[in-house]
């Protein structure tokens, strides 16, 4: 099951910024971690496994808690 969860990227810019904005705090409120993710926190992720040289074949979730609703 794939989680859905939005991130604060440049995905959105089709979006008014109002529209934008509304999304990040509906879907961030969803979350136990009370806020829609950053770039910078996937990307963190993503920098763990790349360095972590004894994980293999690993599915890490960054998800905000999402799993977890």
């Amino acid at each position: 099951m794939a989680s859905r969860v939005v991130v604060r990227t440049n995905l959105w810019q089709s979006m008014t910024a109002a529209d934008r904005e509304n999304l990040y705090e509906s879907v961030g409120k969803s979350l136990p971690v009370g806020r829609v993710g950053e770039a910078h926190e996937i990307a963190q992720a993503y920098l763990f496994l790349m360095q972590e040289g004894f994980s293999t074949g690993q599915t890490v979730v960054v998800d905000g808690g999402t799993v977890l609703v």
